[in-house]
């Protein structure tokens, strides 16, 4: 199954697992199973933790770029801010476990979890640009978290960085070797949340995420409007697809 959603015995904890043959990309199809997923966890009252893990070798290589293509676009973006807005509603902690390359709309995922745990060999990146196009809740919740110069060098270049750049700058929680990653996440757990009450944590995540709420729920519609109306309106956001998809360098007309 591309999803699938697994609890603890205790109830406590709530593995949330995706994947994808082709570099684990966010289809309209498995943003839907993340989505109905999220819908299961949400009548889960003893949760203390909820990770977004991957079944690949790579968290995310983003979202699937033949369904940004004019006609496709429509559908897969507002699917993909409606996931951002349900993981952003779990009533319990969240934490995106990120191995390998986090791309494009995987960043995104990673960004709507309160923590982020990554493996040493994590690189973090939101190459939009390079297609001609934008990152849309990249340019809402990595501001938030990371403040504007870091979100604009990751957003405006699109040059990936690595998981101690981010811990550095306090958006990844820990790190850890590849091979270690799962029993660091479990020791974590023991330490800081597993003692504390589940209402209680649930609580204070919903509170916590207000201010990624109100970012989300005012600008994230408008930046939407933006990359449906304008951006894919552009030459080069259709050649940035065509380009990728025929696995060649891009040929801008800037306009």
């Amino acid at each position: 199954m591309p999803v699938s959603l697994a609890f603890s015995a205790d109830g406590a904890r709530a593995a949330l697992r995706f994947m994808h043959p082709k570099g684990n990309i966010l289809t309209r199809e498995i943003m839907a199973g993340l989505r109905a997923a999220c819908d299961d966890i949400s009548r889960a009252e003893r949760l203390k933790l909820v990770t977004l893990v991957s079944d690949a070798a790579d968290f995310s290589f983003g979202a699937s770029v033949p369904e940004h293509a004019p006609g496709e676009i429509e559908q897969a973006l507002p699917e993909m801010h409606e996931l951002v807005r349900d993981l952003l509603a779990i009533q319990a902690p969240t934490a995106a476990v990120v191995r390998g390359r986090c791309l494009g709309g995987g960043f995104e995922l990673a960004l709507a979890c309160d923590f982020i745990f990554a493996a040493d060999d994590a690189t973090f990146a939101l190459p939009e640009i390079a297609l001609g196009v934008l990152p849309p809740v990249g340019s809402v919740l990595l501001p938030l978290k990371t403040g504007y110069a870091r979100a604009a060098r990751a957003a405006l270049t699109g040059g990936a960085n690595d998981a101690g750049y981010w811990e550095r700058a306090g958006l990844v929680a820990f790190t850890a070797p590849r091979e270690q990653l799962d029993g660091a996440v479990d020791a974590w757990f023991a330490q800081h949340l597993a003692p504390h009450s589940a209402a209680a944590l649930r609580h204070a995540a919903i509170a916590l995420r207000y201010h990624a709420h109100d970012a989300v729920e005012r600008l994230l519609p408008r930046i939407e409007q933006l990359y449906l109306s304008d951006v894919m309106s552009t030459e080069d956001a259709a050649e940035g697809v065509r380009a990728f998809i025929e696995k060649r360098a891009p040929v801008w007309k800037d306009r």
